[in-house]
């Protein structure tokens, strides 16, 4: 069976290479060329894997205990997760990949979505290599660039860029021959329980998903598998989501280090994370109408009675006041806390957002938004230029000893002068 597709439609899949790995080379040459891992909250499991690292066989989302052995062994470079870090570098890049296009979207933290159908065919490689180029010169991030004329396609030319080392793969001709050698577990969009359905009846490639019946496909799959179907035979059905969309509720939650029993120590973790999810509905100009605060013991202790609960305030008035968020986070916490457990886990939920701009019909609304908005905009641009947390509120604490573990940290923040690296001339 044979498809063919007219359309001048031209996607690029720009992909930050091991992208948590990048960051941390970037501020320390030692680590290049030797294999390098980062872990998860708590430094639980592997996330990111350098490709020295896959070489010697640490898997990704592999229990760090499991692997210690093997770091030991090959003198592995291991780092705790640094998601300020991340999410910072991730900004840069997006805000270069904005130069080539006005049509983006931002798909994670380390992937974009292009549309390059204004190129032409004979210079979209080169514009391909441009792209490559600039990131690498601007951020310092490596990627890899795939680009055809669906998103899925573009995802099945980058897995081949990054696989072969080629950088930029144009995926135009010799298509079927790719397809034939690509498992169907790698396909964008085919998850592990649609992997096995198609396994099950003989799919186990993308050249014999492209190819299979429509029927079957409606029959025995959902919209999603259709579409990667029509995509994989490069008929454009997914359109790239270049408005970004508001979030509608803002979860800022982490396990503790060490377990907490205290209710002063869970003050102190949830007035923080109150902070954190109030400085990002700032950003986003949006405002809350619900807080809900939740805490819990381990599931996994069978030494300890297991104890978790949660509480939704409804506030009268929207609002993205961190003190009036974190009074009302702190009331909620009372109610719930429970004298004699071992907490392992709390977090804050804001829900009910919507835009700041939009007016309520609340006599106290104008009043609450006069006090509130100068001081606020006070301490972000505080923040922001002297470091997170150079104000704060007393009642976040100082010492944090419940925060996370993070016993490899690299301690790099580029919002800090003080962790900027130093030359000794």
């Amino acid at each position: 069976m044979s498809y063919t597709n007219s359309s001048k439609k031209k996607v690029a899949l720009i992909d930050c290479n091991s992208f948590y790995v990048s960051c941390e080379r970037l501020f320390n040459p030692k680590i290049q060329n030797v294999p390098v891992v980062v872990l998860s909250n708590n430094d639980g499991c592997v996330i990111s894997r350098s490709t020295e690292a896959k070489k010697i066989g640490i898997k990704m989302g592999e229990p760090y205990f499991k692997v210690k052995d093997l770091v030991k062994k090959n003198n592995v470079q291991i780092f705790s997760s640094n998601y300020a870090l991340y999410g910072d570098l991730s900004r840069r890049v997006m805000k270069v990949l904005k130069g080539f296009t006005d049509k983006i979207e931002i798909y994670s933290i380390d992937e974009a979505f292009l549309d390059l159908s204004h190129i032409k065919d004979e210079q979209v490689e080169n514009y391909g290599k441009q792209i490559r180029e600039r990131v690498l010169k601007w951020t310092g991030i490596p990627t890899s660039v795939g680009i055809s004329n669906t998103k899925t396609l573009s995802k099945v030319a980058n897995h081949i860029a990054k696989k072969n080392k080629a950088g930029v793969i144009f995926l135009k001709k010799n298509i079927d021959t790719i397809l034939k050698n690509f498992d169907i577990a790698d396909i964008w969009g085919v998850g592990r329980q649609l992997s096995k359905l198609y396994i099950k009846n003989g799919i186990n490639n993308a050249y014999k998903l492209k190819n299979i019946s429509n029927t079957w496909v409606k029959k025995s799959t959902n919209v999603l598998g259709a579409k990667t179907v029509m995509e994989l035979r490069g008929i454009p059905c997914i359109d790239l989501e270049t408005e970004e969309t508001k979030r509608k509720s803002c979860c800022v939650s982490r396990s503790f280090g060490k377990k907490v029993e205290s209710l002063d120590k869970l003050k102190e973790s949830i007035t923080t994370h109150c902070l954190n999810a109030a400085e990002k509905i700032r950003t986003d100009k949006q405002t809350t109408r619900a807080v809900t605060v939740f805490i819990r013991t381990s599931p996994f202790d069978k030494n300890r009675k297991y104890y978790s609960n949660s509480i939704t305030i409804e506030l009268p008035v929207a609002t993205n006041n961190s003190i009036e968020l974190v009074k009302t986070a702190i009331s909620g916490l009372k109610k719930i806390y429970k004298y004699g457990y071992f907490y392992q886990k709390a977090g804050i939920i804001l829900s009910k957002l919507r835009d700041a701009s939009e007016k309520e019909l609340n006599l106290l609304a104008p009043i609450l938004e006069n006090k509130s908005k100068p001081l606020m905009r006070a301490i972000d641009f505080t923040n922001a230029k002297y470091g997170r947390n150079a104000i704060s509120i007393a009642q976040a604490g100082i010492s944090n000893d419940w925060k996370m573990r993070r016993e490899h940290s690299s301690r790099i923040d580029t919002a800090s002068f003080d962790f900027l690296p130093k030359i000794n001339i």
